[in-house]
Order: C-alpha cells, then structure tokens, then sequence
C-alpha cells in the first residue's frame, strides 16, 4: 500500500483516529504537497523531496515498460480510466494494462464488490493504480489488499484525470510555490472551497501550535 500525502490527507488523519490508524498501516506514505515536503525538511533535512501521484504514474510505467509489468486502473469517471491507459501506451508501447474500472459514485453492493475483486484477481495485474481522491481510495485500498492478490496498491488522486487530460495540472510555478491547491480551488470553487478553507486552516492552526509548544514537548505535533 502506497499513498501520496497532502495537507487534506494529513487533516482528516487529523479528524478520524480511524483514518490515521490506516495510514499508519500503509507501507510507503510520500510526501505530495509541498507543505509537507518543507515540514520535512525541517524535520529530517534536506534530503526530502516531492513525490507526487500524477508525476509518479507515467514515470513509474516509463521506467519499467520492459519489465512486463501488468497495470490495473480503478477510477475515474466512465472513460477516463480507458483513455489514461490508451495514451499511457501510445507514450511507451512496452506497458502492459491488464484492465480498466470506473466504479458507479454510490456505495457499491457486496455482489458489486466482490465482482471487483474478481476482475482484478482473474487481470493477474502487478499494480492497481487507485483513483478516487482522499480519503476514499486509501480507505478502498485498506478494505480490499488482502482480498486482492496485487503486490503493489498505490492511491494517486487525479491521476488518471490528468493523464487523459479531464482535469489539468497547475502551472509548475504554481506547484513550485505549494499553490496548487489554490488553482484547483479556481478550477472547481463550489465543490473544494470548504475543504481548503477548513482543511488548510486546521493545518497552519497545527503548525503554529508546535512551533510556538516549549521545548521537549511533543503532543501537538502536526505528523
């Protein structure tokens, strides 16, 4: 299990002792927002660096096209998923894509569920890239990895989106300044406001408690 940490994945670890307990249970949590790679490296020095889910997946499949790698893409809305494949192969023939799945935006019925897990089960795929945005993939994710016989399952958000050009990247300045979520908020105002309002506030209201905490004392830590 591989997830890609934002300050929205932090604050809901933050909200739901549930939800932190699962990322505690993930085997590799990469920093993907830029407010976490400077916490970093505060933290541990120089040597941390952005790894981010729709960067991560075209790389990743580039760098082993030759490595017979089957690839399964769950997410996305009708079509996207298909279409992020297609060009991901157009791009480096080699990579192999073992299925495709855009599951209905409803909570699906325990025939539906299992009828996944079969898919990708019977795919014999290496990787399941899962794209449903936080918290709901990483929650995916922890409800089926021992159910499905997949060695690496990695939740990369908008990566599909992007990759079949349904949803477009920030400017890289943009990324550079950890202001992508401000054009995201420009992108889709109705549906995200709150969540960067609440979200990000909750985050700095962490921060500035642990920065300004005596010495020796850790019980606000942010991560």
């Amino acid at each position: 299990m591989v997830t890609f940490s934002t300050v929205h994945m932090l604050v809901e670890g933050i909200k739901s002792p549930g939800f932190f307990k699962l990322l505690q249970g993930s085997d590799m949590n990469c920093p993907d927002g830029m407010p976490l790679v400077w916490y970093g490296k505060r933290k541990a020095g120089k040597q941390v660096e952005r790894v981010c889910g729709p960067d991560f997946l075209p790389a990743f499949c580039s760098a082993t096209a030759d490595r017979n790698f089957r690839h399964f893409f769950y997410g996305g809305a009708e079509g996207v998923a298909a279409k992020a494949a297609r060009m991901l192969q157009q791009k480096n023939p080699g990579v192999q894509v073992a299925g495709v799945y855009s599951p209905p935006f409803r909570t699906l019925t325990m025939e539906e569920k299992q009828g996944i897990v079969d898919t990708i089960n019977a795919s014999r795929a290496d990787v399941v890239w899962v794209c449903l945005g936080c918290p709901k993939q990483e929650s995916w994710i922890d409800e089926f990895r021992k159910e499905l016989n997949v060695p690496v399952l990695l939740a990369v958000g908008l990566a599909v989106d992007i990759l079949a050009g349904s949803k477009k990247r920030a400017p890289r300045i943009m990324r550079s300044f950890g202001l992508e979520w401000f054009y995201r908020l420009c992108q889709e105002p109705q549906r995200l406001w709150r969540r960067y309002l609440i979200y990000n506030s909750i985050f700095l209201y962490r921060l500035l408690t642990e920065k300004l905490q005596p010495a020796g004392r850790s019980d606000t830590k942010v991560l």
